[in-house]
Parts: C-alpha cells; structure tokens; sequence
C-alpha cells in the first residue's frame, strides 16, 4: 500500500496545543475499495474538537497518493469534518 499524510498528525497536533478528536476508518467500509478487493489499510482524520476543523490526514491505501489530494484541499479550505460529511461525491471513488 500506500502512505500518504498532509497536515498534522495526532501527535503533533496535541504537541500543538490542539485538543482533538481523530476518527480511523478502515477501509474494509470503503465501497471502492471493496469493489477493488483491496481492503487492507485505513485513512485517518484529525481534527480540532470544538470547532471540528479538519488539522490532518493520514492513509494507508492503495490509492493514498490520490485520495491524500482531496484532503490536502479541504485543508486549504479549512473545511470542518462536517463540512466534508455533506459533501456530495457520487462517483464510486476512494475519495
């Protein structure tokens, strides 16, 4: 697989003075991956608790170097993890 970052991780982040909330998704509950028979790794999202603004992703997966593109946008956007979870991507993608 893969590995691919962009941001802060955990670590770094609470070195930081942050106080977050990290979310792992294993990518056995990834559709395309799934479809792709390639479920081993997991994408990792760090964010600031109280406003739940994005600091961070970490990937391991056969797609990381692609997928890590659309994280390393929200993060100049300064999206929050909600602001993510309402986006609309219809195309069965790793994204």
């Amino acid at each position: 697989p893969q590995v691919a970052t962009v941001g802060l991780t955990e670590a770094e982040a609470i070195e930081q003075g942050f106080s977050v909330d990290t979310r792992e998704l294993d990518l056995e509950n990834v559709p395309r991956a799934l479809v792709n028979f390639d479920t081993g790794g997991f994408i990792k999202l760090v964010a600031e608790r109280d406003s739940g603004r994005l600091l961070g992703v970490q990937a391991v997966a056969g797609e990381a170097g692609e997928l890590i593109q659309t994280a390393v946008m929200a993060l100049r956007a300064r999206m929050t993890v909600h602001d993510i979870a309402n986006e609309l991507l219809p195309y069965l993608t790793m994204v």
